[in-house]
């Protein structure tokens, strides 16, 4: 069960936040157990439809970890206590959601628990990547530089992402946006219109008849229409959110021409990166490709570097069990992986597939944002003609009957 409590801790901070137990009574033990002065205890609201949408916006998004991880590697470098630096890092953040789960990491480590444990408590917040990164410099004693470099890569991972999604909202909005007009057009002033066009026995054409067609079925079933978009809608939303649905999702975005391929070699570039810091971490190749394919947002690649990882545990080489797998992996990444393991160096070769495959990303957005704005252009210039040929089209007719 899930319970939700307030308490007090020993320097007077009020402190709120949620907590898993058994029943009540387990809940306070643990609360007291972390030396917790319980103001109230209780039994959490059920779940209601609407909390994906909740979580969805109260998320910890990357920037604000980035800033977390950043101000965290900061504070340790000038050798200040991880537990003084939670402390100062609590009240500095903003966000509400990483402000209680910072509490929480505060919270299990005066307890006695490893920042890694800690951080594991909050997959939501904390990837399986990031908390093996920890759990590595938790036993190398570079817990500081291991914070730098989670903070260097959620900066590029954000930054990435924020070209990829920059590239698509113009063309989104403009769609919107014709959308709009259309249904305007369709809806509202097409119905108005068709009366005078009927009296006057003018030849309508075809765009007119089927916009006229679509305009009439609109305005008579438009509360079925918005049933049956709002019930597909739902239906779709739950069978995406299923691990079916996901994986058919994930499928069907990197098969997807231009745009797949530029996924692809997204996916690729994250895994070369991951890979390289786990094994410079001291991290075993096999359980090093399994923590990869966790944290590069893909589940088909995860499956795929699962495979990998099995058969590196049954004696292949990397390079060998990624060259079964050209699909996912292209002909370059088990070449360099092959350089990499027959001179010492897999995590450089690795470090460098990175480096060339996201450059690779930042050149295919490039050309995607070039490319998409005069193509759109050229489609809605067409669409609009022809919406604007079926309102004139049919008035050029009208003024010809007089």
């Amino acid at each position: 069960m899930k319970f939700q409590y307030t308490a007090r801790t020993k320097e007077g901070e009020l402190q709120t936040g949620f907590i898993e137990a058994v029943n009540r009574e387990a809940a306070i033990n643990i609360l007291v157990g972390h030396e917790l002065f319980i103001l109230s205890v209780q039994e959490a609201d059920k779940p209601h439809w609407y909390d994906p949408f909740l979580r969805l916006v109260n998320r910890v998004k990357t920037t604000d970890l980035m800033v977390f991880t950043r101000q965290f590697a900061t504070l340790l470098d000038a050798k200040i206590s991880l537990g003084d630096a939670l402390k100062n890092l609590r009240r500095q953040t903003a966000n509400a959601i990483l402000k209680e789960v910072i509490s929480d990491l505060s919270s299990d480590i005066d307890s006695g628990l490893l920042l890694s444990q800690a951080m594991e408590r909050h997959p939501q917040v904390f990837s399986n990547f990031y908390v093996s990164m920890v759990r590595s410099a938790e036993v190398t004693g570079r817990l500081e530089e291991v914070m730098g470099f989670m903070a260097d890569y959620l900066e590029k991972e954000s930054g990435l992402m924020s070209r990829v999604r920059g590239a698509m909202i113009y063309p989104v909005v403009l769609m919107v946006l014709f959308a709009v007009v259309v249904g305007i057009m369709v809806g509202v002033v097409f119905p108005q219109l068709e009366p005078v066009f009927t009296e006057s026995n003018a030849k309508i054409p075809l765009v007119t008849q089927v916009l006229l067609g679509l305009g009439q079925f609109i305005a008579n079933w438009w509360l079925a229409i918005l049933i049956v978009l709002a019930i597909v809608g739902v239906v779709l939303y739950d069978y995406f959110d299923t691990p079916e649905g996901k994986v058919v999702l994930d499928e069907f975005r990197v098969r997807l021409p231009i745009i797949g391929d530029m996924y692809r070699k997204l996916y690729v570039s994250r895994f070369a990166e991951s890979s390289a810091v786990l094994i410079r971490g001291g991290i075993p190749i096999a359980q090093a490709l399994e923590i990869s394919g966790h944290t590069i947002g893909s589940l088909i690649y995860r499956d795929a570097l699962h495979e990998v990882a099995e058969a590196v545990r049954s004696g292949q080489l990397m390079s060998q069990a990624l060259a079964a797998h050209e699909d996912f992996f292209p002909p370059l990444v088990h070449q360099m992986v092959a350089v990499g393991e027959s001179t010492g160096k897999l995590e450089q070769l690795l470090t460098r597939v990175s480096g060339f495959y996201s450059r690779e990303v930042d050149n295919t957005v490039s050309n995607l944002v070039e490319l998409i704005q005069p193509i759109l252009m050229v489609i809605m210039g067409v669409m609009v003609g022809l919406l604007f040929a079926a309102v004139l089209l049919p008035i050029y007719n009208l003024a010809q009957t007089f």
